[in-house]
């Protein structure tokens, strides 16, 4: 059976470490599989070298023999380990009257027990990303529970962000693949060679608590893969050194080991050392990485990630200096010159410079678009949709929306931008159903679209945050089956990810009055127990609450 014992940590710890230890401040927890083996669950030393195989101390998967370890007493262990870390004291006078050298080792003593959790989690998430394997489609644990992906349900359910649950996925399938020998096929029970043999190592680090997720995904990205001229062995010797400066500190920082900021940057250089001979691949490389994403944040703002290659880098990199240099301590230029007009317009401007350069590349796009608008983007200009209800309009007293951003735009905002891109009214009634066109069309028209973005505001799956324009007209009453018409009370918009998944599992959407209701299949949940399916679109709210029926 697996155990959870509190053991007296005065051997183990560092002298510093003991006055804390003797103020209820060291708590340390060892976890074990078999009576004979134990895994450190603090920062104490292992006797264990580092990278050492740890196969027999983990949880077992479903899927592995269980030996005698039994499922029940493994989850018995964990719940027994969160009541045990909540027996950890809390109070601000303890720590209050900690040494600086008390102090810090508990800081050790708690980034020890992170580390543990964190590989652990990481186990966890390659279990749940498993289950929910491409090759096992809508029938995965992740599409079974409505979940685009095994980290969307992992983000949801831990409250994390998307970087966190990617990286715990990432993580935790490379020790998974390292501990199984290779990848496991959910279909077929396949066993395939490893992704990255190379990472070996790196993966029982983490495993043991010596690696935090963060410093093993630096080693790898930081490292790449092999090539015609690194094999995996080179990158193997390169992960094991990386690994040693990554715990105990290298030979020109004795003692201090590496962050995982300067950890990737390290695994860089050594990579640069292994292949001079591939400057060219590695610039190609990583002109193919290139990508700009958009992120929505929960404050309402958007975020614009963009990974530029160096020669990217460059040009946007003499634009921005170019936008904000005078704040920056650019050049000096002679008084009464256009340039020196501009900087001191600059230097007295009461934006910041992240605002100036924020503006400053917001117009540059506009200017771009106004230029040559059919070169880039096609034959339609960039425009913003804003919505608001009449009646808030009339009154100038409320808000509107801009179409895809959570978060209410002023009336102000609302007249601006109708002002320069025009008006086109969209009749509901008092349900907040726009009206409908009939049965004569089996495709929803442009104009029915715009309608079901005003009043969806994008998928209206719930918990899902894709866009109108990430989304597809679905019929709630079905077009052959059920006779359904093309209009827009009947009409719901969702993106194509849970639009296929209704489709697939036999999901239902049904509707009262202007209220939508997603029904899941008995294989979810038994009793059928209708979900309700908020609109994202303040609008038809808004309209309702001014009375107009």
């Amino acid at each position: 059976m697996s155990s959870l014992t509190l053991t007296d940590a005065a051997s183990t710890l560092p002298s510093e470490a003991r006055g804390a230890r003797e103020a209820g401040i060291a708590v340390s927890l060892r976890y074990s599989n078999v009576p004979s083996r134990h895994v450190l669950l603090s920062g104490a030393p292992s006797d264990r070298p580092l990278g050492a195989d740890v196969q027999s101390d983990r949880v077992s998967s479903p899927d592995v023999s269980l030996g005698q370890v039994s499922v029940s007493g493994s989850l018995a262990t964990f719940e027994s380990a969160t009541d045990a870390l909540r027996l950890m004291p809390d109070s601000l006078d303890l720590f209050d009257a900690l040494s600086d050298d008390e102090l810090l080792a508990v800081q050790r003593e708690l980034s020890a027990q992170r580390r543990l959790i964190e590989s652990r989690s990481a186990l966890v998430a390659a279990q749940i990303s498993r289950r929910s394997a491409r090759e096992l489609g809508s029938d995965g644990l992740a599409q079974r529970g409505g979940y685009r992906t095994a980290e969307e349900l992992i983000r949801v359910t831990t409250g994390s962000t998307a970087n966190e649950a990617r990286q715990a996925v990432r993580v935790g399938l490379t020790i998974d693949e390292a501990q199984r020998g290779g990848r496991v096929d959910m279909r077929s029970g396949e066993l395939t060679a490893p992704s990255r043999p190379w990472l070996t190592a790196v993966s029982a680090a983490v495993a043991s608590g010596d690696l935090s997720l963060a410093s093993a995904d630096s080693i790898a990205n930081g490292l790449g893969a092999p090539n015609d001229d690194i094999t995996a062995d080179m990158l193997a010797d390169a992960a094991a050194r990386l690994l040693l400066e990554a715990t105990r500190g290298s030979d020109d920082a004795i003692f201090t080991p590496l962050d995982a900021d300067r950890l990737y940057r390290r695994a860089r250089d050594l990579r640069d050392e292994l292949d001079l001979a591939g400057v060219a691949s590695r610039e190609e490389a990583r002109r193919a990485a290139r990508a700009l994403r958009i992120y929505q944040r929960v404050d309402g703002m958007t975020r614009l990630v963009w990974d530029m290659d160096p020669e990217t880098a460059a040009v946007v990199r003499e634009s921005y200096d170019q936008l904000t240099s005078p704040r920056r301590g650019g050049p000096r230029f002679v008084e009464g010159t256009p340039e020196n007009d501009r900087a001191e317009r600059i230097l007295s401007d009461g934006r910041t410079t992240e605002q100036l350069a924020s503006d400053g590349f917001l117009e540059l796009l506009r200017i771009a678009a106004d230029t040559a608008p059919t070169t880039l983007i096609g034959t339609r200009r960039p425009s913003v949709r804003v919505l608001g209800a009449a009646p808030v309009l009339e009154k100038r007293r409320g808000s509107g929306a801009i179409e895809g951003q959570a978060d209410p735009v002023s009336i102000d905002t609302v007249e601006r931008l109708a002002c320069a891109q025009g008006v086109q009214a969209i009749v509901m009634d008092a349900d907040g159903q726009p009206l409908d066109v009939g049965r004569e069309q089996r495709l929803y028209t442009r104009r029915q679209r715009i309608a079901l973005a005003a009043r969806d505001g994008g998928c209206r799956w719930p918990r899902c945050e894709r866009p109108p324009a990430w989304t597809e007209a679905h019929h709630i009453k079905h077009w052959f089956r059920d006779g359904g018409a093309t209009n827009v009370a009947d009409g719901i918009l969702l993106c194509r990810h849970h639009h296929l998944l209704l489709h697939n599992n036999h999901w239902e959407i049904t509707r009262t009055g202007g209220d939508y209701w997603l029904t899941p299949p008995p294989s979810v949940d038994p009793e059928q127990q209708p979900i309700r399916m908020p609109s994202r679109s303040p609008t038809p709210r808004d309209l309702q609450g001014t009375g107009m029926h």
